[in-house]
């Protein structure tokens, strides 16, 4: 399988959870300004959505949207526990995080403040909603080490680069947030993940 990412965008959720589900990927970083790959070809030639992340399967088939390309690879590897299985409440909480990250943070917030043709009355509000949201997400990892349960999942995939993000644009992360993803970055899979994408970064 080979995963199209942009250096430390959504698409660093789905590289996370490829390592730690020990899944080998061959990797293409995307300049999204410009939709061109790393090696210049038309990323829109393989995603007519051209967003990352975009999966392409071993038959060639596309995969996109951030929650079913994670879903897809905790799927591929259900050894690994990175989503629970079908019937079993934790399941829900994962995809409840899931979808929590993905509408309330990521296009609510992050979708606003960085589309560039935003009025700045929209980014302004964008902004202070984040701050609402990781409230919200500090009360719930109160005493916790993973967003559901007592293991790494895909939900801590996507909640700690929304965390991650949030470093990057000045949000101050409350206590329980702080801990909880730095105790994720510990992870050698995490670890791995971001040097890959440090190193994509400086030859982009």
């Amino acid at each position: 399988m080979r995963l199209y990412f942009s250096p430390f965008a959504c698409s660093l959720a789905s590289h996370i959870t490829a390592r730690e589900a020990g899944i080998p990927l061959d990797l293409t970083a995307v300049t999204l300004a410009t939709k061109r790959t790393a090696e210049g070809d038309d990323f829109f030639a393989v995603s007519a959505k051209g967003q990352v992340p975009t999966l392409r399967l071993d038959d060639g088939a596309i995969l996109t949207e951030n929650t079913a390309v994670l879903q897809y690879l905790a799927d591929a590897a259900p050894q690994s526990g990175l989503l629970p299985a079908p019937g079993t409440r934790d399941r829900y909480r994962v995809l409840e995080w899931l979808n929590y990250v993905g509408t309330e943070i990521h296009k609510a917030c992050y979708g606003t403040m960085f589309t560039p043709d935003a009025p700045p009355e929209a980014k302004a509000w964008a902004r202070g909603a984040l701050d609402k949201k990781l409230a919200y997400v500090a009360s719930q990892l109160e005493g916790r080490s993973f967003a559901v349960g007592d293991h790494f999942t895909i939900a801590d995939a996507y909640l700690a680069w929304a965390l991650m993000l949030a470093q990057r644009v000045g949000a101050t992360l409350a206590p329980a947030a702080l801990a909880y993803v730095e105790g994720i970055q510990k992870r050698p899979a995490v670890q791995a993940a971001i040097a890959a994408e440090t190193a994509a970064a400086s030859t982009s």
